[in-house]
């Protein structure tokens, strides 16, 4: 009777996880994809994330083939009483010509976004998607999702924020699971005309990502995903090892690295992008409005990290920290750092990037002085991704500091950001470098010691082993 009793109080409110089981193949020639669904129970809405998706539609229908379904800008058109399976095919290869690296790549591979081709129920809560590809001999697929088996055929995914779209790699190319600083990471190498060796690319990619664990002793994602596309010869990429690089929260975190695979393994090294890219990963993906926090903290701990793997002295580290922020200061002094980012001005870049810089740094150093070195940025940081990361949503920059104030001894951040985020101007970090014993002489950076917080300076770019004790004023 109890349990009778609570189903029906509970009855209206409770919610049960969905899981969608889809299987999709591809020819060999990489024309074509055929793909079924089967749902967990009936849908009545059946969407795809890009307007575009119904230009490669070549047909939908129930399983059993006598209904047919039409799209409707974005949306199938199915049965009010709701749909158990699904049936459909998509143009495969002309939905790959949407793909701006389409003529960098060999033909063996294609990349091609989900967007296009993934027609699926709204996921609410836990509701997932479990994916499994049937590919013919010589075939690989690389996609964000969660990765389920050794072969590399069965996937999961769940509710993402979007930031950008997300790509999914059909083919012949290179691909390797690496076990770098206590995470799983999945590198694909795609391939363009040219011989690419992976094996040197892996040993970079390894080497980065130990640099990006000098924060907080890990990898920020436990099994993030890592494509290299190849754009050497291409006009836009120029002569950098690096030219670009950018996170991809759709379906999963997946960082994208573009790279000139014809300059010397030697140059990857000195390359400050893939530190950047896979610092973002230490934060959720936050609203277009607060991106100048997102950008600021990857562009902080990039110069920090790259100090503390030695790959800059200190002095450089602090040279381009002070001219960046010279930089941020110059732009744009009329507006807000959120208005800055909300308004996507051109000419604002700087004031986006170098003001979070700004306040990464007042809040790393304020965090270690009021606990003599024993609080930092770094713990935050590990602290917030222990609970809440890789986060399923897009976070506003309120909820991002309120969150790591519950996580600190004492708040800090929340009275940081309503300083500084709707103020126009730049936040001035210029006192507390004084204090730092950093100093521009004759157009060069020096560092004094004989300052209150000169400790700190040294710190922050110390590459401390686990368990070391930090240098304190007291010290």
């Amino acid at each position: 009777m109890l349990g009778i009793l609570l189903t029906h109080l509970m009855g209206s409110t409770m919610s049960y996880a969905a899981a969608h089981e889809y299987t999709i193949a591809v020819d060999s020639a990489l024309q074509r994809m055929s793909v079924e669904a089967r749902f967990a129970s009936p849908v009545i809405k059946i969407r795809a994330d890009s307007e575009y998706a119904r230009q490669f539609l070549n047909g939908a229908t129930d399983c059993s083939g006598r209904e047919k379904f039409k799209a409707r800008g974005r949306r199938l058109r199915i049965p009010r009483s709701g749909l158990r399976c699904l049936a459909y095919e998509v143009d495969l290869k002309a939905a790959a010509r949407v793909s701006r690296v389409r003529n960098m790549l060999d033909p063996a591979n294609i990349v091609v976004s989900p967007t296009l081709w993934m027609w699926h129920p709204p996921l609410v809560g836990d509701d997932e998607i479990r994916v499994r590809f049937e590919l013919p001999d010589g075939i690989n697929v690389s996609v964000p999702w969660q990765h389920l088996n050794a072969a590399g055929t069965r996937y999961a995914f769940g509710a993402t924020p979007r930031s950008g779209d997300a790509t999914a790699v059909f083919g012949d190319f290179e691909s390797a699971t690496e076990r770098v600083a206590g995470v799983n990471l999945r590198i694909a190498l795609l391939r363009s005309g040219s011989d690419t060796d992976i094996g040197p690319l892996i040993d970079w990619v390894r080497a980065t990502a130990e640099n990006v664990a000098l924060a907080y002793g890990r990898f920020p994602n436990p099994s993030a995903r890592i494509v290299l596309i190849p754009v050497g010869g291409n006009p836009w990429g120029g002569d950098s090892a690096v030219p670009f690089g950018q996170v991809v929260r759709d379906g999963g975190e997946t960082v994208e690295l573009f790279i000139n695979e014809r300059r010397p393994i030697e140059e990857f090294y000195d390359e400050w992008t893939p530190t950047h890219e896979f610092s973002h990963l230490m934060l959720p993906y936050l609203r277009r409005e607060q991106r100048w926090v997102a950008e600021g903290f990857a562009t902080y701990y990039q110069n920090v990290l790259l100090a503390r793997a030695g790959q800059y002295s200190e002095e450089t580290a602090w040279q381009k920290i002070l001219e960046g922020l010279e930089r941020g200061r110059d732009s744009v002094p009329h507006l807000s750092p959120n208005e800055a980012a909300a308004n996507g001005i051109r000419n604002a870049r700087m004031k986006i990037y170098w003001s979070g810089v700004s306040l990464a740094l007042m809040a790393d150093v304020e965090l270690r002085r009021r606990s003599d070195g024993t609080e930092s940025l770094d713990t935050a940081l590990d602290r917030l991704q222990q609970c809440c990361l890789p986060s399923d949503r897009s976070w506003t920059g309120s909820e991002l500091f309120q969150k790591l104030d519950t996580l600190l001894d004492e708040p800090l951040f929340v009275d940081l950001y309503r300083r500084y985020a709707d103020t126009p101007g730049f936040p001035d970090a210029d006192p507390l470098l004084e204090e730092l014993g950093v100093r521009y002489v004759r157009n060069s950076v020096r560092l004094f010691d004989n300052t209150d917080l000169a400790w700190i300076r040294r710190d922050l770019m110390d590459a401390r082993e686990d368990g070391d004790t930090p240098v304190s004023a007291a010290h």
